[in-house]
């Protein structure tokens, strides 16, 4: 199976009621439902998608002096892509910038939708996972 994932930086000040009166119920140029769209798509035969809340997940690279680091970034909400023929792939965030999700199972897809709360900085080190700024690990701040 195929997955495709969405993730949506909701706009706080999207309002449904200046939409509902003046663009049928739709977004429009000065009334934005979302700030950016992130879209993935896993190319892997996809087998099944688990939901993991309040797990810690391993931020672990490379530093620009070549210094390897390792740190665990605790109360993430993540998406567990497991594959036949790969290993997993996680999207996710940190709990507290998750507003909500939708895990939808077709025919011959899987269809994930992450929305990310905008009140709050983030942080993206690499692609599918967003870090709220109070969470990041404090020794890869420079």
């Amino acid at each position: 199976m195929e997955c495709k994932i969405q993730v949506y930086l909701l706009n706080e000040h999207f309002s449904i009621e200046h939409a509902d009166a003046h663009n049928n119920g739709e977004e429009s140029e000065n009334n934005l439902k979302y700030e950016w769209e992130d879209e993935f798509s896993v190319t892997s035969s996809v087998e099944s998608v688990e939901i993991h809340e309040n797990v810690a997940f391993p931020l672990q690279g490379e530093l620009p002096d070549g210094t390897a680091f390792s740190h665990e970034v605790e109360n993430m909400f993540l998406f567990e892509i497991k594959s036949s023929d790969a290993p997993s792939t996680f999207i996710g965030a940190s709990k507290s910038i998750v507003d909500s999700h939708e895990l939808i199972k077709e025919a011959a897809r899987f269809s994930i939708r992450l929305y990310l709360k905008d009140y709050e900085p983030m942080s993206n080190p690499i692609p599918g996972i967003y870090i709220a700024s109070k969470e990041f690990p404090k020794a890869l701040i420079f």
